[in-house]
């Protein structure tokens, strides 16, 4: 039995990046008198950079900064203020948005096996607190861990928040497994040397996943299960490394 499952959040538990994420962003920009919007079509773009503090960097850079974001002080001090505004927003936009079919289904066959859960994500951790309290109280319990936003220095594909998952487990990498959307998440987990299944997302149906253990549409509900618990047992058990 696979010893430890952990998740992505975006895309993975729920499908956040258009209608939560890119939305909260474009608020914040309003509400902060900022001259920006994101469409989809931009936004997909911008996914390539992990990271929302990031992603705003780099399309800031490109495309202008505001007048008043004039020395390095002030563009750090603009970033952290969008952030946390977003974040705020987000937080809130999430309620109304449905778990990725499966999810439920496959932590609550984790608990009843004994299988620890976690969490490596470049989200806000109020924003990860929002989504897992779309699963109950019960299930978000479960979490043996959350590790999130700035926990770590590099972001993904950075390898960094996997090997703290490392760390935090203290299992072996081919007795546990990860469940990741995008080529980012997917070089982050592998170059920890983890096995990873992957779920394609809206914005990521078309990224590269030669690395992945497994390429699946979602993990699925009854009567169109995908993966079950058994499933990513033998994945993890047949993982080369």
């Amino acid at each position: 039995m696979v010893k430890a499952i952990i998740f992505d959040c975006d895309g993975v538990l729920v499908d956040t990046e258009r209608d939560a994420h890119r939305v909260g962003f474009n608020l914040a920009f309003k509400e902060l008198g900022i001259d920006a919007e994101w469409s989809v079509e931009l936004y997909a773009k911008l996914l390539l950079t992990a990271g929302g503090k990031e992603r705003m960097r780099v399309y800031f850079d490109e495309f202008g900064w505001p007048a008043n974001a004039d020395t390095d002080e002030k563009k750090d001090a603009l970033i952290v203020e969008l952030h946390k505004t977003k974040t705020q927003i987000t937080s809130e936009l999430v309620s109304s948005l449905p778990v990725r079919p499966g999810i439920l289904r496959i932590i609550d066959e984790a608990m009843a096996n004994g299988v620890k859960l976690g969490v490596c994500t470049t989200s806000n951790p109020k924003f990860i607190d929002a989504v897992l309290d779309l699963f109950g109280a019960e299930r978000k319990a479960a979490f043996d861990f959350v590790h999130a936003g700035d926990v770590v220095a590099k972001k993904k594909p950075a390898p960094d928040i996997y090997l703290l998952a490392q760390q935090t487990l203290g299992l072996p990498t081919n007795e546990c497994i990860v469940i990741e959307d995008s080529r980012n998440g997917l070089l982050a987990a592998t170059r920890a040397g983890y096995p990873t299944l992957i779920t394609t997302s809206t914005y990521t149906i078309d990224e590269e996943f030669d690395e992945a253990v497994k390429v699946v549409s979602e993990l699925g509900d009854e009567p169109n299960v995908q993966v079950r618990l058994a499933d990513l047992t033998a994945l993890a058990a047949a993982y080369a490394g």
